[in-house]
């Protein structure tokens, strides 16, 4: 593979970048497939972004315009492609929101490297202005964010109103916001105020209903019936809770072995066996006071059998089965009690306690509340609804993007103006930046800056503005020194975006920039794809 050479004078043998043919070629695909990604979510950017259908192998439908959702579904096979979507399940790890603003920036990042790399730039020049700029950006962002205090439920609501707003679900933000407000509040530890736990936060999805149906309940829900076998009771005030994660069933051998029994009497003695070794496991647990029973799901053996369901409802005992494993902490927790692994251990300490445990019927099914629990954790519930099961999973990660939002302005204190208003005054400011800098660095910091400005473009463009107008005058007024002006999607037009309520948290977009940042130069590096097999 012969490398291409061109005459160069010897004074600019440092600052023209002359790369092999195979080299460039790598490069080049690598750029184009990740910027190929990149423009396949920038349509859904913003407020009046457009949502996307996907179709699964298995034939599940999911529509969202969540870009985390929408690049995880997406199979990917171009290795530099895989990094933007990696870049995104990054972004949302990390702040949870602007996902799809951390891809579409990197995809203009990469946009402005080709035409530098075009220019004879070398790439680690690039990739090291890159550093600097993203570094310089962070600092004008800081500078520009207002600070929040965590009792501030307003701001907190406005904040997540304005990611609920770019969702399907954004007529439903004046319930979701408040409510997402409310359990990251609700699960805060005043000891450790900086960290939230999500894990801490439940949501339940029952099909039927509107999503104004959707509630938060301090306390559990199951999305599953009691056990009525038997007329076992499905209402229970002032109730004692064991969380067991034994078997109230005749015990089974270890091998698998099969019994041969020849006549009644040992038949009936098995069955006397087994009745008598039920009716003392449950002489031990209504001895404890104990009423309700949550039984963890079990796959050794049956958790319950018909007989110990008849015993239990004689005993007055309420019995939810089929408890998932991975939500015993989560129930532990929020009942303040310790799961039974056997019922030598079954004591009253063990137990929680609630004013009321009760079955309720919502649409076509039951679920069983929780409620009025006694020295409850720090846990909240939320309960979703919906029409049909696009509807509640989209509601579900619209909140869950909301409960991230609330999450970063618990952590980070710091509020900044949405609708491309930072966007455009860091192109600003670090426009005027490359211009005190010297050589190729300069250079390649103003292409840093021109790229920041595909949000406004695209925000604009996805709302059907004239973007070049809106653009125009958005520059004129940072220039004048609005740093607080964006756009208002809904008017059309440019306003003071901090008026609006259109606030984000500083989080968000300084992760997406370092983010987006690392990922283009990590690009940017690579010169060779190794195929091993």
């Amino acid at each position: 593979m012969a490398a291409v050479t061109a005459a160069q004078p010897r004074s600019s043998k440092t600052e023209s970048y002359v790369d092999n043919k195979r080299k460039e070629d790598i490069r080049q695909a690598n750029i184009k497939a990740a910027r190929a990604v990149a423009d396949a979510v920038r349509t859904s950017l913003g407020p009046k972004g457009m949502d996307k259908m996907i179709s699964t192998a298995n034939g599940e439908v999911i529509i969202t315009n969540d870009g985390a959702t929408i690049l995880n579904k997406m199979e990917v096979l171009q290795p530099a492609a895989k990094m933007l979507v990696d870049l995104s399940k990054s972004q949302d790890s990390a702040a949870g929101d602007g996902t799809t603003t951390v891809v579409v920036i990197a995809g203009a990042l990469l946009k402005q490297c080709l035409l530098l790399l075009t220019n004879g730039i070398h790439p680690t020049v690039i990739s090291d202005s890159l550093h600097k700029a993203s570094t310089k950006a962070v600092d004008v962002l800081t500078a520009m964010a207002v600070p929040l205090e965590i009792s501030d439920r307003e701001s907190l609501i406005k904040s997540a109103s304005t990611s609920l707003n770019s969702k399907v679900v954004s007529q439903y933000s004046t319930l979701l916001a408040p409510l997402a407000v409310d359990s990251v509040l609700s699960v805060v530890d005043p000891a450790k105020p900086d960290m939230v736990d999500l894990r801490d936060i439940k949501i339940v999805k029952k099909l039927g209903g509107t999503v104004d149906d959707t509630e938060l309940v301090k306390g559990l829900v199951f999305d599953k019936k009691a056990s009525h076998a038997a007329g076992g009771p499905t209402r229970m005030e002032n109730a004692k809770i064991a969380v067991i994660q034994f078997q109230i069933s005749p015990p089974k051998t270890d091998i698998e072995q099969s019994i041969v029994v020849s006549d009644y009497t040992q038949m009936d003695r098995i069955l006397k066996e087994e009745r008598n070794y039920i009716l003392g496991m449950i002489k031990k647990i209504k001895a404890t006071g104990c009423n309700v029973l949550l039984i963890q799901k079990s796959i050794l053996r049956d958790a319950v059998t018909d007989l110990s369901l008849h015993y239990l409802a004689k005993a007055k005992i309420m019995v939810i089965k089929d408890v998932e494993r991975e939500d015993i902490e989560f129930i532990t927790k929020t009942l303040n009690c310790l799961p039974i692994a056997n019922i030598e251990h079954f004591r009253a300490e063990k137990l929680g306690h609630a004013d009321l445990v009760e079955e309720v019927s919502l649409g076509d099914g039951k679920i069983v509340k929780v409620t009025g629990i006694k020295d409850m954790g720090r846990t909240t519930t939320v309960l979703i609804r919906g029409s049909n099961q696009l509807v509640i999973d989209e509601a579900e990660r619209s909140l869950h993007d909301a409960l991230c939002v609330v999450r970063c302005l618990v952590s980070k204190r710091f509020l900044i103006a949405g609708g491309g208003a930072p966007e455009i005054e860091l192109s600003r400011q670090l426009g005027a930046w490359s211009k005190v800098l010297h050589g190729m660095e300069g250079y390649c910091v103003r292409s840093f800056a021109e790229a920041l400005e595909v949000i406004p473009y695209t925000l604009a463009e996805n709302a059907g503005l004239n973007r070049i107008a809106i653009v125009t005058e958005l520059r004129n007024r940072h220039a004048q020194g609005e740093i607080n002006a964006g756009i208002n999607v809904r008017k059309g037009q440019i306003t003071n975006i901090l008026e609006e309520n259109v606030v984000q948290p500083l989080l968000v977009s300084t992760s997406a920039i370092t983010l987006a940042t690392e990922c283009v130069r990590m690009i940017l590096k690579i010169d060779d794809i190794v195929n091993v097999r």
